[in-house]
């Protein structure tokens, strides 16, 4: 796993052990209650900051004074809205959202939203690269099944 902006790279046989990388104190965490606190706090630091990020783009300009208002806004609490179609992709935590979370789950168009999913420790590392804060490569035989993160 190559993280911290290409600074840091991390090598390990488990996800859990990676996880260390990214929340330093996780492996300390005794309970999977306290892990999975940890999980959903990284993934909320990272949304803010992916979203900062892309929010700085040209495409910016091109959204509607709404669109702007919903990307700019804070992460106390989680945007809710039905469709996304903007210039710049909004970037959402699954918890909040359904099956698992309370709120209706938005829809738009190919790329018009990044998910992070902090479910589980492989669905938060695959999220992670698959929204470009991470690069993460796997053996076949490390990986859990049916879990193979793509480029």
């Amino acid at each position: 796993m190559i993280y911290g902006g290409g600074k840091w790279r991390g090598y390990a046989d488990t996800p859990t052990e990676l996880m260390q990388g990214l929340i330093p104190e996780y492996l300390d965490l005794t309970s999977a209650t306290e892990r999975a606190a940890a999980r959903i706090q990284l993934a909320l630091r990272l949304q803010i900051q992916l979203q900062a990020t892309l929010a700085a783009s040209n495409e910016f300009a091109r959204c509607s004074a709404e669109q702007q208002q919903t990307i700019l806004a804070q992460r106390d609490t989680p945007p809710v809205i039905s469709v996304w179609d903007a210039p710049v992709p909004l970037v959402l935590v699954t918890t909040f959202y359904q099956p698992d979370g309370p709120l209706p789950r938005p829809e738009g168009p190919d790329g018009a939203l990044i998910w992070i999913e902090p479910d589980d420790e492989w669905s938060l590392l695959v999220s992670l690269h698959e929204a470009g804060v991470i690069l993460l490569a796997a053996v076949q035989d490390s990986m859990p099944q049916n879990a193979t993160p793509q480029s």
